[in-house]
């Protein structure tokens, strides 16, 4: 006899749509969520490649919804001064309660950036980027993405995260492998450093992306944000 064969299939969004012309995926538990989160992914990314977030705070009682950025993924147009006003576009498609932001490498200078706009209770911000570093990043054309330069960078230029994280104090989740060649953890430190209070994971070795889809790491980033919204 053939042995038996097993299928396990990992359970979809439970919603996709487009919003101001961004196309997300929500994840939503069962029962009334204990918060919502925003998941914004880094340049050159796209939002499937962080459905893994959805489904853990989906599994965490929380509500999340992952989206495409402008000029990325499904989303069309090109990236632009709108960045912001986008975060809290898909904030809005969350259930009434408190929000969480988790942004990695550009995505975690949207989330700190955001923070103040969406009234984030709590923000993960994993080897997020500084603006300087990102506006050269594009002026030198390393990214693959469109982008609106005369928009862009100026949100860039004038962007203070070490502010935004001084304002979040405790409310701020810092992750950063030492390893990291393309955002140093040297402005991890800075943000820590601005914002004493904050939590800083420092992950020995890794690169840019080895923390973003670590289940251990990511599980307790989601405990960290579960924790913090329902507080």
């Amino acid at each position: 006899m053939s042995p038996s064969l097993t299928r396990d299939d990992v359970a979809p969004p439970d919603e996709e749509g487009v919003r101001d012309g961004l196309h997300y995926a929500l994840f939503s538990p069962s029962g009334t969520p204990r918060g919502g989160v925003v998941v914004i992914h880094g340049a050159d990314s796209r939002k499937e490649n962080h459905y893994d977030w959805g489904r853990e705070c989906r599994a965490a009682g929380l509500a999340a919804v992952v989206y495409d950025q402008r000029g990325h993924g499904a989303s069309p147009g090109m990236l632009d001064a709108r960045a912001v006003d986008d975060v809290a576009a898909m904030a809005a498609l969350l259930p009434a309660g408190p929000i969480g932001l988790r942004g990695s490498s550009m995505g975690g200078f949207l989330a700190l950036t955001s923070a103040a706009a969406v009234d984030a209770r709590a923000v993960v911000a994993i080897c997020p980027a500084p603006g300087a570093l990102l506006l050269r990043g594009l002026r030198e054309r390393r990214f693959g993405f469109p982008v609106d330069a005369a928009s862009l960078e100026p949100l860039l230029a004038t962007a203070d995260l070490e502010a935004a994280a001084t304002r979040l104090g405790d409310a701020l989740l810092l992750m950063h492998a030492t390893g990291d060649d393309r955002v140093g953890i040297e402005h991890s430190d800075a943000l820590h450093a601005a914002s004493p209070a904050s939590r800083f994971i420092r992950v020995p070795g890794g690169d840019h992306g080895s923390i973003q889809h670590d289940p251990e790491l990511r599980g307790e980033a989601v405990r960290w944000l579960a924790a913090r919204l329902v507080a």
